[in-house]
């Protein structure tokens, strides 16, 4: 439940752009509540009952767990911060399974970014018409205006047609139409920030570093995928047009990467190394 709280508050920052002041107020509203159902001994929002909720909201408008009774508008408030938390963790699948249509969104856009190697603003800004899912292809378009074709792995692909088939026509009914493959609950295009808040809340999840200089960002995903292409064997030419790197310079970064890998298992395996 508390991964859920951080999922829905970081939507509210990235999505909703809320004030600074209302996420500090929503966040002690939602640990609150959290205490309230673990003194109640409910541990998963999914079996939070109508009647616990009318309760927990009850005791905040009285004098109780040893806080003053709250103001007309701070429970309004808060009302409306239990709502959009469950609203919130039906859609992301955290009571749902993963066959919620903005779970689906999330898998396929995570599965996209490793998958081909793009950058987050090709990702966002790719269209419905740009994915050949028959040929498993896809059409990025970089910086400057250079276009190439990539690969799509195979997991991407799978993620990719059940997000098309399943979910992108629900979310696009929301919406007043748009090309983008990956859309919000509103049915507008994803931004660069929506797409970083899906990673942040799927690092979380994963028990993964979100803050600090080791932290998970898009980056990542584009970097691992230069990085086990070419532990795999993969020309760096070859990497270098598939990230569409105008110098074979800058993908030469990567092998540095590979060479400690190398030196690693070297050091490891050798029967000389040590010697």
């Amino acid at each position: 439940m508390r991964r859920a709280v951080r999922g829905y508050l970081d939507h509210l920052t990235v999505e909703r752009g809320l004030a600074a002041n209302t996420l500090a107020s929503y966040r002690r509203d939602l640990d609150r509540y959290l205490g309230s159902l673990a003194a109640a001994g409910v541990t998963d929002l999914s079996a939070v009952s109508a009647e616990e909720i009318e309760r927990h909201l009850a005791r905040l408008r009285a004098s109780a767990d040893g806080h003053p009774p709250l103001a007309v508008s701070s429970a309004a408030r808060a009302a409306s911060a239990v709502r959009g938390l469950h609203r919130f963790a039906l859609r992301e699948g955290d009571a749902a399974g993963d066959t919620a249509p903005l779970a689906l969104r999330d898998r396929a856009l995570l599965e996209f970014l490793y998958g081909t190697g793009a950058r987050i603003s090709e990702a966002v800004g790719a269209a419905v018409d740009d994915v050949d899912l028959d040929d498993g292809v896809t059409v990025l378009r970089g910086k400057g205006g250079r276009t190439r074709l990539v690969p799509i792995g195979g997991y991407a692909l799978r993620a990719l047609g059940a997000y098309l088939v399943r979910a992108r026509p629900g979310l696009a009914a929301a919406g007043r139409g748009t090309p983008a493959i990956f859309l919000n609950a509103r049915g507008g295009p994803l931004t660069r920030q929506d797409a970083w808040g899906i990673l942040r809340r799927a690092a979380q999840r994963a028990g993964l570093t979100v803050d600090g200089p080791r932290a998970v960002s898009p980056h990542t995903l584009r970097h691992s995928y230069a990085t086990h292409l070419l532990d795999g064997g993969a020309d760096v030419r070859v990497v270098q047009e598939l990230l569409g790197h105008a110098s074979v310079t800058t993908t030469q970064v990567y092998t540095l990467v590979t060479v400690e890998r190398l030196r690693e298992v070297y050091a490891t395996a050798h029967p000389r190394a040590l010697h």
